[in-house]
């Protein structure tokens, strides 16, 4: 062994370990905060990103000129007279919202038992798109297609001894969709539960040479306690006899929310919807992984309504509240009550 200077040479060649003072803690190899500890890594990481492009905003429409009638049930909310409406799609265009879905106030003297102003080519849903795709043509329009804005119960569908009329239903049903379809209606909405209505909607735009409209099926609509606010936006609450429990789906039932489904999907609905959003997050998963088909879960007034009372007693803020809600990762667009802010 060589020496030198009083130490061996191999000694002082050897490399010495350094001292490594480890941090008390856990010994993990994988630490999920490290994707959360900044802004800039939760966007890198996000799942889902919510954009205008995601959103149909529906807007209630209501007779009159450059009328705007507050909702007092849907604080923000107001119903519009057509030369508004179409200010708001306007906006709407400005803010790459691609939709808008449209429901009238239907004044009480409009209303009868058939239903008739339904099938008005000159009643206010058909004004009103035509108005909006003339003056803003590349804005979606939606309507929906239902009667009960224009019955005198508030039922959706024809009335005959306590009994809702299935078929004659959807007869008128088809009559509605027609002359929304003539006036520029990009998609038909039927939300009125009945069976067999998607395909015959189907039939009848395409008989009359509308094979490009298409169908939204309000699939899965569940009868609930949160459609309130929009029954008063409509002007249906104070009219509606009995409830709507023999055509809207049982809360109780989930294997049936995907039967329906699967039926409107058969029978030419393009897009499907489940109703409402937030309590049925459930069905929103097992229909996206079933189907893989465009789903839309709706924002209704209640949930709208429900934040907006929380807010105003300062119990949450309301536009945090309203983006978790609309961070749905099941559904894949949202029909979302909320006003756009001016």
């Amino acid at each position: 062994m060589a020496i030198k200077y009083g130490r061996a040479i191999e000694a002082r060649l050897t490399p010495v370990e350094p001292e490594i003072k480890r941090r008390p803690g856990l010994d993990l190899a994988k630490r999920p905060r490290r994707n959360r500890k900044a802004e800039w890594a939760r966007r890198l990481v996000r799942e889902h990103e919510l954009s205008t492009h995601d959103l149909i905003w529906p807007l209630f429409l209501v007779d009159g000129v450059k009328t705007r009638v507050p909702v007092d049930s849907m604080p923000g909310v107001e119903r519009l007279s057509v030369d508004e409406a179409v200010r708001e799609a306007e906006r709407a265009a400005a803010l790459a919202i691609p939709c808008l879905a449209l429901f009238p106030y239907t004044d009480p003297k409009q209303r009868d038992e058939a239903g008739s102003e339904a099938f008005n080519p000159d009643n206010l849903v058909c004004r009103a798109i035509s108005a909006i795709k003339r003056a803003v043509p590349g804005v979606g329009v939606l309507s929906d297609v239902a009667l009960d804005p224009y019955t005198s119960h508030g039922h959706d569908g024809l009335l005959r001894d306590g009994v809702i009329l299935n078929d004659e239903t959807v007869e008128v049903l088809v009559q509605q969709a027609l002359v929304e379809a003539q006036v520029g209606c990009d998609i038909i909405a039927p939300s009125d539960m009945m069976d067999g209505r998607v395909g015959a909607i189907r039939a009848g735009l395409d008989r009359a040479g509308f094979a490009d409209v298409s169908i939204m099926a309000y699939a899965a609509k569940y009868a609930s306690a949160f459609y309130g606010p929009f029954r008063d936006a409509v002007g249906s609450a104070a009219t509606l006899i009995g409830d709507k429990r023999t055509y809207q789906m049982d809360p109780a039932n989930s294997d049936e929310a995907l039967r329906e489904v699967e039926l409107d999907i058969a029978e030419g609905a393009d897009m499907v919807m489940v109703k409402p959003g937030m309590p049925y997050l459930d069905i929103l998963r097992r229909v996206k992984d079933a189907f893989a088909v465009p789903t839309f879960a709706y924002q209704v007034s209640g949930e709208y309504s429900m934040i907006m009372a929380a807010t105003q007693n300062g119990w949450l803020d309301g536009e945090k509240a309203t983006f978790t809600q609309a961070r749905e990762p099941q559904a894949t667009r949202r029909v979302a009550i909320t006003p756009a802010r001016r």
